[in-house]
């Protein structure tokens, strides 16, 4: 019965991590002064195929499942699975919470406060993170990426994990502006994302619900 429990409360601190990795993602977008770096990529891939923002993050989310499969050295229908399911409504979320944020006018603060909501809106997503790691139970293929490079080749290190597995979208981006000579969400948050992501997760791990610990068999 308290295993069952403790089951119940990891997929309560499951579903509430989604919907808040998902607004606080949506905040740094429409802060409009630098985006998660994945986040970034998707944007820029979605105004360079025309392709409504969701959608793109969901296709991004697939091959980026698929080359976890990779990373792990064989076929692990659980983590592949896991990853899509954890992806689907993720997706679509950031783009409704993007739209929800529209009628507040973010474009129209002054630069400091969209400073503001955008670190506001980093802290969020590296407490989701560090909270749906630690649940142990489905997690997005981008923070599953960092996961896997973080404890099977980087001595777990969060810093790292995350610097590394951003080298993908930072290669897209570079390629999206030479195509359509323009980039779109990449700004302060973003440098702020590649450099004290990690680490701030690895500080949320210790900080937010400190009962949840790290599963992981590599």
């Amino acid at each position: 019965m308290e295993a069952k429990g403790d089951f119940k409360k990891r997929l309560g601190y499951l579903a509430f991590s989604i919907f808040f990795n998902a607004a606080s993602n949506a905040l740094m977008i429409d802060s409009n002064v630098g985006s998660a770096v994945w986040m970034a990529s998707g944007v820029n891939i979605s105004n360079l195929i025309r392709v409504d923002y969701g959608t793109t993050l969901f296709v991004y989310a697939i091959l980026v499942a698929v080359t976890n499969q990779i990373l792990l050295r064989k076929f692990d229908g659980h983590v592949f699975i896991s990853n899509i399911l954890f992806s689907l409504p993720f997706s679509y979320l950031v783009g409704f919470f993007t739209k929800l944020y529209i009628p507040l006018h973010f474009e129209q603060m002054n630069m400091i406060w969209r400073i503001v909501i955008d670190v506001i809106g980093l802290l969020g997503v590296s407490m989701a993170v560090s909270v749906y790691q630690r649940c142990n139970i489905i997690q997005h293929p981008n923070d599953e990426l960092a996961y896997l490079l973080r404890f099977k080749y980087l001595r777990g290190s969060a810093g790292w994990g995350q610097i590394v597995s951003y080298s993908p979208p930072l290669i897209i981006m570079v390629i999206c502006y030479f195509i359509s000579g323009k980039i779109y969400a990449v700004g302060i948050g973003t440098v702020l994302a590649i450099f004290f992501q990690g680490y701030i997760i690895g500080r949320m791990d210790k900080i937010v619900i400190p009962s949840l610990k790290h599963h992981y068999n590599l």
